[in-house]
């Protein structure tokens, strides 16, 4: 039986009530299923883990440390207790799985009840797998309040029974980190706030035109690429990234953008331009830009260990090709257009992807161009507009989606209300084909965005999109302005958590109009 404890204080003063809610439950996202009573407990001095799961990663002892840290971060926890109380001694975790391992698909239910009576009393939480945990222990979070007169954790609204799991296995986020290079830190924070939210793949855009910041040691001048010696990222980083994501339940879904989007490549290597003067998409005509794509996958498949990799495939302006005497000789050769070649680079490089045991993640324009002869293994991902995803799933495939007009943060003019009404099923009624639909993703390009604007640009919109995607289709509001004070409420702890999420009054990344409570902005 592992016990872990932490000094600090719940206790129980039965049918003592304190008003806690701003707007209803704060919970965020909402769960399945929940029920409460009337009672309010307080944190014991000696509030302990015990499980007798095997943590042989850490991931749930790191886990409850983390629960620890956060509902004791937005004050100093220095009160006592006095009169007749019964103590909440601790937390008792069970987890059926004995299997840490992260995936797509993977179970992440779970059930927390919280007692207002019995002796001793715990609280309880069960989960087939660590990760289930992982996301009661964010739900348990948020039951605890600081008490401003007994200055003592409390929960309210005893006893809770809360029933989980998500409606869609691919929560996503996507961070851009070649417009504008992402420091460490400030990646590591993106990540928490994730956790926070239940959002669990972060799509990882690392290369673009602009810059080639991570190093690939198959290839070791592709980040002469980067901005300058500091902008850029290790084989280390890249790994410390994964590991700290997969801690939190988050995989990472890595992506290189092939064949457009990659003039940076070429600074390291200039044969993999066409020409110098017309410098992409990556030569077609030319092995060696293929074995540098198989280079960059073979060194993927050492640290990114999520099933997916994205190789792209938007964006592609053949016109080089066309005008490069060498390339068009080899089209000539090989008997094939522009569209064609294009549509010959896209399947090789699915092959290669395919032999270091990834399954594909394409931008829709290569479904729009030739859909039918991408892999089967390959998930079309949505961006352009709505229809495409409906397209998709009828001839099979499987479907992101991650339209442009509801769900790129860097919109500011699409408001949070926007983000909660995209609907990922849209006209798709068929139940098999809604299954392939796999979850959603908010899109964090960087042409504007650094370490600077990164945390209100993202936050609280793309919490909205996360209770869409987390939440039971019954249980979402078909009005927005029912969880204007639950997201308000949300926001706020997030600001007391130290994530820079912005005012939901007004555009995105806007700055509080007047002064004022948190709550109202």
């Amino acid at each position: 039986m592992m016990k872990i404890i932490r000094t600090f204080s719940l206790v129980i003063f039965l049918g003592f009530i304190t008003v806690v809610a701003v707007d209803g439950i704060n919970l965020w996202p909402m769960p399945k299923s929940v029920s409460y009573g009337s009672l309010s407990l307080y944190l014991s001095k000696e509030f302990e883990l015990r499980t007798d799961y095997k943590d042989a990663s850490g991931i749930l002892k790191e886990g409850f440390s983390r629960f620890l840290d956060v509902i004791e971060s937005a004050h100093v926890v220095d009160g006592t207790v006095t009169g007749q109380a019964a103590a909440l001694e601790g937390l008792h975790v069970v987890v059926s799985s004995s299997d840490d391992g992260l995936q797509f698909g993977i179970d992440e239910s779970y059930k927390l009840s919280i007692p207002a009576t019995r002796s001793p009393i715990y609280a309880h939480l069960e989960a087939q797998t660590v990760y289930g945990a992982l996301h009661g222990l964010q739900t348990f979070s948020q039951l605890c309040h600081f008490n401003f007169t007994t200055r003592i954790i409390e929960v309210h609204r005893a006893p809770w029974v809360i029933i989980d799991q998500p409606r869609f296995s691919y929560r996503g986020l996507l961070i851009d980190t070649s417009r504008h290079y992402q420091p460490l830190p400030m990646i590591k924070n993106v990540i928490d706030a994730m956790a926070y939210t239940k959002l669990n793949v972060l799509h990882w855009h690392i290369v673009d035109t602009e810059s080639f910041p991570l190093e690939i040691p198959s290839y070791p001048k592709l980040w002469n690429g980067a901005y300058s010696v500091s902008e850029r990222y290790t084989t280390a980083d890249a790994v410390e990234i994964v590991q700290y994501a997969q801690k939190r339940g988050i995989n990472v879904l890595a992506e290189i953008d092939v064949p457009g989007h990659a003039l940076s490549w070429g600074i390291g290597y200039p044969s993999l331009w066409p020409s110098l003067d017309c410098q992409q998409p990556l030569d077609v005509s030319n092995e060696f830009t293929f074995k540098v794509i198989d280079g960059i996958l073979s060194d993927f498949s050492k640290v990114f260990k999520f099933r997916f990799v994205h190789l792209g495939g938007d964006e592609v302006d053949t016109s080089c090709w066309m005008v490069t005497p060498h390339v068009k000789k080899w089209l000539n050769k090989q008997g094939l257009n522009g569209s064609q070649a294009y549509e010959y680079f896209v399947l090789r490089a699915q092959k290669i992807a395919l032999s270091h045991g990834y399954e594909i993640v394409n931008w829709e324009e290569t479904f729009n161009n030739f859909g039918s002869k991408l892999s089967p293994k390959t998930v079309v991902h949505n961006w352009l507009g709505g229809g495409v995803a409906q397209k998709v799933v009828a001839a099979g495939l499987r479907c992101i989606v991650s339209n442009q007009d509801k769900w790129y943060l860097h919109y500011l003019d699409t408001s949070w209300q926007q983000f909660y009404m995209n609907e990922p099923l849209t006209n798709i009624t068929n139940p098999k084909q809604q299954k392939l639909v796999i979850g959603g993703e908010v899109c964090m390009w960087g042409e504007h965005i650094d370490g600077s604007d990164i945390e209100q640009t993202i936050w609280p919109r793309a919490a909205a999109a996360a209770e869409r995607l987390w939440t039971p289709f019954e249980k979402l509001a078909k009005d927005p302005k029912k969880v204007t004070g639950r997201l308000a409420h949300f926001r706020c702890l997030l600001n007391q958590r130290g994530v820079a999420a912005a005012p939901l009054a007004g555009p995105g990344r806007v700055a509080p109009d007047e002064p004022g409570s948190c709550y109202r902005q």
